[in-house]
């Protein structure tokens, strides 16, 4: 499987030699593979993936053509049941590969650590810059005391990885740990033969599912993340920062979100019954973790009375409790945490409908919110601090007080979400039954709002008692209603957001509101005293809806009640932004500028709207995992974004197999909440991003005029482009795939304008085109710069000041740079041997070529640097590494796509090809990574 191990030199460089670990690890794993293959599947099987390898490389790295042609007749040679073999085999390495990858990460940042050598986005690095900049620790702890940092996990249709897969690659992740640990010969004996096992155990385990993946699902692979890393990562984050800022209490600044189960949008699977599962399941996690270490605190605190005395607080504490085994009896610690562990058994009980694992004693008396457990734990706390015993506070006491602190008995605030066009028919069928207004939809906008206000300011409720109303209202109702008795169940910050897809206008937001009051979540009535229990959350998401999203806010806040609703509600004002569909819409650069844009004006609006009075304004970046959808580092994500708009508080969307890339591995998912957290402070306290010059906002907006008209035509204007993404990329397969509870598309049709944005990027990806990261950028240069060569070389200058000195400038040309090393046409020309209708497939993919080599020469021309990623040599050091073992996944998804699009549907071989395509779209997204 991998290369052969080259023979040790002597004159290794300093550049080399820091690799060496790296490149150790991979073709370790890829060994004990290779070994596992031989083993599994016999020599012959093992000779034939080297075989493919060697050819790859070839083809890849020396443009053998010989090799390629050898390479192309091989695979069509290949049955099903060797294609799936192969698949697998390069799949697994990519899996591996990645492991291998993220221990480096971690082992290269522990060796700066080591130095005193501080890495951008890490805490220390951001403390120490704040601290040269004069900014002094009580203005840090003043924007966390009034910040908001919410990573929100959601579930979308390219979530390709299995929880069994991923539990198998958490245990390889560890050993290999445990192997730079290892201190003897016999210890990394014992390594190697655990690996064996665990690489064992992945090639003997689906890497599929058979079935549709549910909610239910969604949910708890969602869980198991908390489970592996953010129930004890998170405290350690708040306890680095309370390190560096001493005599400072930190408040909850940074809290985990979620969607999965509360998002309606495109998705009948979702409503009451998976919002109750949600909540129920996310508080049982939380609560068993409590439990798990109550009980280690009760083996750890031994404390006799015997040896030193407790605070009366804490007698009083042992005394409540009903242990009263005699072996105990001097030991006051442990027979509080009894106690205490006997009142959060009947809470779990009582919230959830389970069972505590251990029962020392019977539940009893359970906890009626986490500030009565916080109350105990405190005093325990106090206790042992006034005691001479405050060292054993650190170890276990004080990461479960931050996290009964952060995670409450909720675990996640869990957000919903529904599209405005389903609120309006709820709506009109309630108004209609009531007699109030017979087509309701019909209205034009004025009237609708004028219509809305008089029923917000009126306390009666429309449903009329006895009416049958359509199953869809009861539906919509009914999410409500659960929803108002989680709140009342599990506290105010298990529910606190409710978005609003596709807002396009004020009466959309009145629409929620409505709802919202009759469902006794808005309590009062708009002219006096209505309070909301949830915020209402506008979503923009085209480029259109952009455009007009500060009108629509600044309207909404002009209605009479409004604004005095929201101050009494909290005085906070969610807003979503939505990345994914504005490029689909429009491209990638003027996505970017739309959403900078729409991020100035609002700041500007809510600017004005405080001189009356506080409120603030939270943005919600619906990021995807590709650049396309709005992803990229998220470090400098946050530094790039305007000034003004992240001021402590930001949410943004963790999507696809970015959330396991990101957080299956405890470290590195602590690495990247810290990332977060760097990221805000810096942008609010460092002002990175000052005001750009009016030249370069000109600028921007020529690019983006020229990109859009570029990207448009290409994608909405070129005839028969549907037609070719839909043969060209595995679209229908990753359709078929049982990846998702939603459905790919919004409307059963194959209009582009119709399909989820999402699949709409995973399906470039796979190909490797990766349109929507690029399209339209190259274009949108050459206009800008013109033909004339001293106007030319004049704009040239400007975008090259631009790239130094604008954040959003420099972001969006660096994630640039990264999709086009990530794409690779070549390997994209071999889809187009799909397309049925050859002029059409050549036609397009001559365009969308010409349209690549016009972006390649563009950031070439801007960067001066006409190598991918000369700016980023760990990447380009990833992809060198991995691409080799994605090549073939890509060329055996073209062969079995052509042998799938031409088997009849009963042909009993069809079941094998499609297995073998649902594969490689896995191994793929694996190897490409931020691909959801």
């Amino acid at each position: 499987m991998p290369p052969r191990a080259a023979p040790a030199r002597q004159d290794i460089d300093k550049k080399v030699d820091k690799n060496e670990p790296l490149v150790a690890d991979i073709r370790l794993l890829g060994r004990i593979l290779g070994d596992v293959i031989r083993e599994q599947e016999g020599r012959e099987a093992y000779e034939l993936v080297e075989r493919i390898r060697q050819l790859s490389v070839a083809y890849r790295h020396k443009h053998d053509k010989e090799a390629g042609k050898r390479f192309d007749k091989l695979l069509k040679s290949l049955s099903g049941e060797q294609a799936v073999s192969v698949i697998r085999a390069f799949s697994y390495f990519s899996h591996l590969a990645n492991i291998a990858e993220d221990r480096h990460h971690i082992r290269r940042r522990d060796i700066h650590e080591r130095a005193g050598s501080l890495q951008p986005g890490s805490l220390a690095y951001c403390l120490e810059h704040l601290h040269e900049a004069g900014v002094r620790p009580t203005e840090i702890a003043e924007v966390l005391k009034r910040g908001f940092i919410s990573p929100v996990l959601t579930a979308h249709p390219t979530e390709v990885q299995r929880k069994s897969i991923l539990d198998a690659e958490r245990a390889v992740a560890a050993l290999l740990e445990a192997r730079d640990r290892a201190a003897t010969e016999r210890e990394l004996r014992e390594v190697e033969g655990l690996l064996r096992a665990r690489i064992t155990q992945l090639w003997q385990t689906r890497m599929l599912r058979y079935s549709k993946l549910t909610v239910a699902d969604e949910i708890e692979n969602a869980l198991s993340y908390y489970q592996s890393t953010f129930l004890r990562q998170i405290p350690k984050l708040y306890a680095e920062l309370e390190e560096h800022l001493p005599g400072h209490a930190l408040p909850n600044f940074l809290r985990m979100g979620h969607w999965i189960g509360g998002d309606r949008d495109g998705n009948p699977n979702v409503g009451a019954a998976t919002l109750k599962r949600a909540m129920q399941r996310q508080s049982e996690v939380a609560l068993r973790h409590y439990l798990t270490e109550l009980h280690e605190l009760g083996a750890e605190l031994s404390i006799s009375l015997r040896l030193t005395g407790v605070s009366p607080e804490m007698q009083l504490l042992a005394e409540r409790s009903p242990d009263q085994n005699a072996h105990r009896l001097d030991e006051p610690y442990r027979r509080a945490l009894t106690g205490m562990y006997a009142r959060l058994a009947a809470t779990l009980h009582e919230l959830t409908g389970t069972e505590a694992l251990r029962h020392a004693v019977a539940p009893q008396d359970p906890y009626r919110s986490p500030d009565e457990l916080l109350a105990d734990l405190r005093t325990i706390e106090a206790s042992l601090k006034s005691h001479h015993a405050e060292a054993l506070i650190a170890p276990r006491l004080a990461p479960l007080i931050r996290a009964v602190q952060v995670f409450g008995f909720h675990l996640a605030t869990l957000d919903l979400r529904q599209s405005s066009d389903q609120h309006e028919l709820v709506v009109a069928e309630l108004l209609a039954t009531a007699r109030i207004e017979g087509d309701y939809s019909a209205l034009d906008e004025a009237t609708k709002r004028a219509l809305l206000l008089r029923l917000l300011n009126d306390a009666r409720p429309l449903r009329v008692i006895g009416a049958t109303y359509t199953e869809k209202t009861q539906f919509e109702l009914a999410t409500f209603e659960t929803a108002r008795e989680a709140l009342n169940r599990f506290g105010r910050e298990a529910l606190r957001h409710y978005i609003i897809s596709h807002t396009e206008s004020v009466s959309d937001l009145l629409e929620v509101a409505l709802l919202l009051k009759e469902t006794g979540l808005l309590r009062g009535v708009l002219s006096e005293y209505a309070t909301s229990d949830l915020i209402i959350v506008p979503l923009f998401e085209t480029i259109g809806d952009l455009r007009i999203a500060p009108d629509i806010m600044r309207e909404f806040y002009a209605l009479p009640g409004i604004r005095g609703m929201v101050d009494r509600s909290g005085g906070e004002q969610d807003i979503m932004l939505g990345y994914s569909d504005s490029n689909k819409d429009g491209g990638m650069f003027t996505s970017s500028w739309e959403l900078y844009r729409a991020e100035i004006a609002l700041v500007e609006l809510f600017d004005e709207l405080r001189r009356v009075g506080p409120l603030t304004l939270r943005l919600f970046h619906g990021r995807g995992g590709t650049v396309g959808r709005g992803g990229g580092p998220s470090y400098q994500a946050i530094l790039a974004q305007p000034p003004g708009t992240v001021n402590g508080q930001i949410r943004l969307t963790e999507q696809g197999e970015v959330i396991a890339s990101k957080y299956a591995h405890p470290e590195i998912g602590r690495r990247n909440l810290e990332t977060l957290v760097a990221a805000t402070l810096e942008a609010t306290l460092l002002h990175p991003t000052q005001s750009a010059p009016k030249s370069f906002l000109q600028a921007a907006q020529a690019l983006s005029d020229a990109s859009f008209a570029a990207y448009r035509g290409l994608v909405y204007g070129t005839p028969g482009f549907a037609d070719y993404f839909f043969a060209s990329t595995p679209i229908r397969e990753i359709a078929e795939l049982n990846i998702g509870s939603r459905p790919a598309s919004r409307k059963a049709t194959r209009a582009i304008e119709d399909l989820r944005a999402i699949p709409w990027g995973f399906s470039w990806g796979q190909a490797r085109v990766a349109l929507p990261g690029w399209c339209g950028f190259g274009s949108g240069v050459e206009a800008f710069l013109g033909e004339e060569p001293t106007q030319r070389a004049k704009n040239l200058a400007l975008l090259k000041r631009m790239l130094k000195g604008w954040p959003f400038f420099r972001a969006v040309l660096s994630n640039l740079d990264m999709v086009l090393a990530k794409a690779d046409l070549a390997l994209a020309e071999r889809y187009v041997e799909l397309v049925e209708d050859k002029k059409l497939g050549k036609r397009i993919f001559t365009a969308i070529k010409a349209e690549f080599e016009r972006t390649q020469a563009a950031l070439n021309l801007i960067t001066g640097d006409d190598k991918r990623l000369a700016a980023n040599p760990s990447l380009a050091r990833s992809i060198e590494h991995r691409f080799p073992y994605i090549d073939p996944l890509n060329h055996l998804q073209v062969e079995l796509m052509r042998r799938y699009r031409r088997t009849q549907a009963d042909d009993p071989a069809m079941e094998r090809v499609q297995r073998g395509i649902h594969l490689s779209i896995n191994g793929i997204a694996a190897g490409l990574r931020n691909t959801g």
